[in-house]
């Protein structure tokens, strides 16, 4: 499937965000970030382990869709969302080379002025930071209102900087803590959370180097009402 089959709704327009990400999807082989993430991948099993209700994901800023393709493989109907066109029609060639196509959706926003439709009852965000100035704790409270009652929101964040980051030697670098990142999504009571943490791993490069790094972990539950007896 090429690019062109993939939805733009809200991103037909070139904004900063989009001709940011294009230039820089254009410069990056199609192979890389076609992996998922280790870090979501162990939440997910732990805490999400098979599709639950219509089995539908949210995987905000897929990019290459390593996370995308390793959810609908383990039966989630994934919607991919990223701004740039390129990365998601690197997707949709990813989901049929592996036989995902009736899994795999890829969904062009920019979610700066637009969001999927829909509930979901997964909802991911794997190192959702961009140079480009976007409403970033209002996306996210957006994510979490697309979660099913009984549905997760995972959110996997960069807590340090690699050598390798677009933001390395940058000394006003400022990441928040977990507890700060859950705050900002101003949830209610209904909800129960299951990791809000910063651990610690090794990482690997663009160029194979290795370094540890820490991340922050936050997996919230939205709670399914209880029934009046």
């Amino acid at each position: 499937m090429s690019s062109d089959t993939a939805r733009t709704e809200g991103a037909t327009g070139t904004t900063d965000s989009a001709a940011f990400w294009e230039n820089h999807y254009a410069g990056v082989e199609p192979q890389g970030g076609t992996r998922p993430n280790a870090v979501l991948a162990e939440v997910v099993t732990a805490l999400a382990p098979g599709p639950t209700g219509g089995g539908r994901a949210l995987d905000l800023g897929c990019g290459h869709g390593g996370d995308a393709l390793w959810l609908a493989a383990r039966g989630w109907d994934v919607t991919a969302v990223d701004v740039s066109a390129t990365a998601l029609g690197r997707v949709a060639a990813g989901a049929a080379a592996a036989g995902l196509t009736e899994r795999v959706h890829p969904d062009r926003h920019d979610l700066a002025r637009s969001f999927p439709e829909g509930v979901f009852e997964l909802v991911t965000a794997s190192y959702f930071h961009t140079p480009v100035e976007i409403p970033r704790d209002q996306v996210l409270r957006r994510a979490a209102e697309a979660v099913a009652p009984g549905g997760l929101l995972v959110l996997v964040e960069h807590a340090s900087l690699a050598p390798w980051s677009w933001q390395n030697g940058d000394e006003d670098v400022r990441f928040p803590t977990p507890d700060e990142v859950r705050a900002s999504l101003r949830l209610d009571g209904g909800w129960r959370t299951e990791r809000c943490h910063a651990p610690r791993r090794t990482a690997t490069g663009p160029g194979g180097e290795t370094a540890t790094v820490t991340d922050n972990v936050i997996a919230v539950r939205r709670l399914r009402p209880q029934r009046e007896v």
